[in-house]
């Protein structure tokens, strides 16, 4: 099975090339232009580069969200066209469940990503990885970092990742103090995005274009203006 996993839900936009749950190909990048300026080169290179044409891409994997309005709009505007063409189902993954992805390792870990939302928001989840397999413990949300972080466990070690991380850290040692660790890894998420998305697709759970619905976790701003 060959998946298209697309992000464009950041400024670190990323799209990646995965045969079943293997990377094959993945282009990563913080750019001045715009997703809709790259992020189909990015996707032409990968497949130019394998020797596939789209028509041979199995089903596609997308980060619908939380993230900027505008970035995953354009994100699923690309998607939604491609699926449409060739007829092949879609696997919509949360953004904040890909960050958390990039965290497992053997160990029962809680796993905490935060991603800046602005207005003295975050979007955010807890998950903890256990028997192979992410557990959500906090339901993902939009909310202000001080309600978030008072309502994590009080004892157990948390490993943070995300663009909040670096926005909120004196509040998150706050409130979690030494029990916070925080991750190194790029916040680049298009192969954990088609890891996700392989498994839903493999399930015969992957869902029509016209099905393929953003998470928004709160209005935009058109939407509060009116």
């Amino acid at each position: 099975m060959w998946i298209l996993s697309v992000d464009t839900t950041s400024y670190a936009g990323s799209a990646a090339l995965l045969k079943e749950k293997e990377l094959i190909a993945e282009i990563n990048s913080t750019s001045f232009m715009t997703h809709s300026e790259r992020l189909l080169p990015s996707i032409d290179l990968m497949l130019r580069t394998k020797g596939l044409h789209i028509r041979d891409i199995d089903g596609y994997a997308l980060a619908v969200g939380p993230g900027s309005f505008t970035g995953i709009r354009i994100g699923m505007s690309t998607v939604k066209s491609f699926a449409f063409a060739t007829n092949k189902p879609v696997a919509p993954v949360s953004q904040l469940e890909a960050l958390a992805m990039k965290l497992k390792n053997p160990y029962n870990h809680l796993l905490c990503p935060l991603i800046d939302a602005k207005k003295g928001e975050i979007y955010a989840a807890l998950y903890e990885h256990k028997d192979k397999n992410l557990k959500e413990i906090i339901p993902q949300r939009c909310t202000t970092p001080d309600i978030f972080l008072s309502a994590l466990p009080s004892k157990r070690l948390i490993h943070f990742i995300g663009s909040g991380c670096q926005t909120y850290k004196n509040k998150i040692f706050e409130y979690i103090k030494d029990r916070a660790r925080f991750s190194l890894r790029s916040l680049f998420t298009a192969h954990e995005v088609g890891q996700l998305g392989y498994e839903i697709l493999i399930q015969k759970k992957g869902i029509d274009f016209r099905e393929l619905k953003p998470l928004y976790l709160r209005k935009s701003q058109a939407e509060e203006n009116h």
